[in-house]
């Protein structure tokens, strides 16, 4: 930030430094500009432009410095939102995969009841076991 405020006020101050005095000279159809008045004495002297207003210079490189301090503010607020966000979603997925591993694990666990239950209570170990497979499917998809 600093270098690019140097070079700015560089660029302001060399162009009155670069300004001089130019003359425009004409011969045989021929234009040319230079430093030295014109050999035949026919030809124009190019006033310099008028020197840069560098109080307006200097209210518009503040003006740009507060405007790129905004920015930064922004740009860093927005990172902490934005990981803040990520960090959420990390947790949230990581819950729902607890959540699938838990729901795979009483599945598993009603099946073997079911698998294990005599010919009294084989119906329902089996119905404990088929709503336990739906609530999986419908929890954890895939």
């Amino acid at each position: 930030m600093k270098a690019m405020a140097m070079a700015a006020m560089l660029c302001v101050l060399a162009q009155g430094a670069a300004a001089q005095t130019v003359y425009k000279c004409s011969s045989g159809g021929k234009v040319s500009y230079g430093e030295q008045p014109c050999a035949g004495g026919k030809g124009t002297l190019l006033a310099p432009p008028p020197a840069p207003d560098t109080g307006a210079a200097a209210a518009q490189l503040k003006q740009e410095k507060a405007r790129l301090a905004a920015l930064q503010n922004e740009r860093a607020l927005r990172d902490t939102r934005d990981e803040k966000d990520s960090e959420r979603a990390a947790r949230a997925a990581a819950a729902a995969q607890r959540k699938c591993a838990r729901l795979r694990l009483q599945g598993k666990w009603a099946a073997e009841d079911a698998a294990r239950a005599g010919k009294a209570a084989a119906p329902g170990a089996r119905l404990k076991a088929q709503r336990q497979a739906e609530a999986l499917a419908v929890e954890c998809p895939g």
